[in-house]
């Protein structure tokens, strides 16, 4: 009896499978691009798409000088895209 080797794609094959969305890698555009569709499972790169991770949220009070102070009340907050760390939005309360 000869054991077969699994398919190079097997872990993501059954994910897909079981509903995950799949992502390849696009050498072109040096990023990761969703999978439209029923993957092909060539030789490309594949990956699980990784679960977005939440915003990060910042509340200040902020003084008419433009100071700060962390404060149990907050008249600013600040939020920013945790992939990035660039600022989303900012809002005054």
């Amino acid at each position: 009896m000869t054991t077969r080797k699994p398919h190079k794609h097997a872990e993501f094959i059954k994910a897909w499978a079981d509903g995950a969305e799949i992502q390849v890698y696009d050498g072109a555009l040096d990023r990761w691009v969703d999978v439209i569709g029923a993957p092909a499972w060539t030789s490309k790169t594949y990956r699980v798409k990784p679960e977005p991770k939440p915003d990060v949220v910042v509340s200040r009070w902020v003084y008419r000088d433009g100071s700060t102070a962390h404060c149990s009340e907050s008249n600013v907050k600040y939020t920013f895209d945790s992939e990035t760390g660039q600022l989303k939005s900012a809002e005054v309360l």
